[in-house]
């Protein structure tokens, strides 16, 4: 098991610059990553557009694949001919001209101070032309991301990227496509690698110049289909494989023996709006399922998992005590069943048929728990978000939730 080399000492680093179909700039990034002294690899993905042509006549390595396999596919491929050349690194750059290849050395300076590691290119979004598609796209993404693997990370979507060859190529990955650089992340998390974010300029041309891969249905599908497998292994008792002794440190909680702390340090934990709705969503969730005997532990134990606020989940689950929701997920789970709702209420009803009612109120809870835990979750967020706005207005000085990230990073 690998350790960390000492900091200050940079990563052997090949510049990768993956292409499909984008002849009109390839070239333009491969010169300017040059300029800054990189060895350079154009990886032709399958293009039919005679991309791989176009840089020809500068002084790079140039691969091509057979057929278009993704972009995650051509990042792998990259890797092992980046292993055999003896490269500890590889610096992707998109060939459509979003990244500025003049800073691909800020990437490897940050990843010298904690190799292995991998590292993203932060957007800074504030640049004209950035379509609301892509803002959203980004926070949805970190918010599943902090769910997978407990990192909070400003730009998960950023393909301007550094990463550890010895890790491309000692790890198993599902994706090949543009889902890879999501699952990258949060397989790297659970490797034990840290995960480094440094801000980077980018440039999106306007909309009618704009040329996108993107598959607004296969891809959101294949996206859908990737964090529901990494939510769930997330959730799973046994440890991810570790493939790196030196990660990002763990918070340490204070002792259970000293009370006030610890209930202190639980409440401020995963303490944003985002991250408290969805600490809500799955108290009262879980908490409308008929698992009484162990509903504490199982909300406590998901939260856990998914890095959320233990307090928040288990204070949120109240809700969903006997009588009211327990009864109208009954009710509605015979509903579903006969037609009708339950309206014999007596001791052969309630007892003796009690197996049934169990079966009632799990099938009632499938639908009420995840509506009710919506509803929670969305006035916990707007009431969250509110109590900070007027906190911030009132007293300037206080540091932001993003602030304090930040600081403790």
């Amino acid at each position: 098991m690998p350790a960390s080399q000492s900091a200050g000492a940079a990563p052997k680093t090949l510049v990768v610059i993956p292409v499909y179909n984008h002849a009109d700039t390839v070239a333009g990034v491969a010169r300017r990553a040059l300029d800054q002294g990189f060895p350079v690899l154009v990886l032709d993905d399958g293009s039919t557009d005679g991309s791989l042509d176009t840089v020809a006549g500068l002084p790079v390595a140039r691969h091509r694949l057979p057929v278009n396999g993704g972009k995650g596919g051509a990042i792998l491929a990259a890797a092992r001919l980046a292993r055999s050349w003896g490269y500890q690194a590889i610096l992707t750059i998109d060939a459509d001209g979003q990244h500025d290849p003049a800073e691909a050395g800020v990437l490897v300076e940050a990843a010298s101070c904690s190799w292995p590691c991998i590292v993203i290119g932060a957007r800074r979004m504030e640049t004209d032309n950035v379509p609301r598609s892509s803002l959203f796209g980004r926070d949805f993404s970190n918010f599943w991301v902090r769910l997978e693997c407990g990192r909070t990370l400003p730009d998960t979507q950023s393909g301007y990227r550094l990463y550890p060859v010895e890790f491309l190529q000692r790890s198993r990955f599902l994706s090949r496509r543009y889902t890879f650089e999501i699952e990258v992340l949060v397989r790297g998390s659970w490797a034990g690698l840290p995960v480094l974010s440094v801000p980077v300029s980018v440039y999106y041309p306007p909309g009618d110049q704009r040329v996108s891969h993107f598959h607004k249905f296969k891809d959101n599908l294949r996206l859908s289909c990737l964090h529901t497998f990494l939510v769930s292994r997330a959730l799973l008792p046994w440890p991810q494989r570790r493939l790196f002794r030196d990660g990002d440190a763990a918070e340490t909680m204070p002792s259970i023996f000293h009370p006030a702390r610890y209930f202190k340090a639980l409440s401020l934990e995963h303490s944003s709006p985002r991250e408290l709705a969805a600490a809500v969503w799955v108290g009262i969730f879980l908490g409308a399922l008929p698992i009484i005997p162990f509903g504490i532990a199982a909300i406590v134990y998901a939260s856990h998992k998914l890095h959320l606020n233990k307090l928040a989940s288990v204070g949120a689950s109240n809700v969903c005590c006997a009588p009211f929701v327990p009864f109208l997920c009954v009710e509605l789970g015979h509903y579903l069943i006969h037609g009708s709702f339950w309206t014999e209420f007596n001791r052969h009803t309630l007892l003796d048929q009690l197996h049934h009612r169990i079966w009632e109120w799990l099938l009632g809870s499938l639908l009420i728990g995840p509506l009710l835990g919506a509803a929670g979750g969305l006035v916990t967020y707007l009431l969250v978000r509110s109590f900070r706005r007027r906190r911030e207005q009132s007293d300037p000085a206080a540091p932001s939730d993003l602030g304090k990230k930040a600081a403790a990073r």
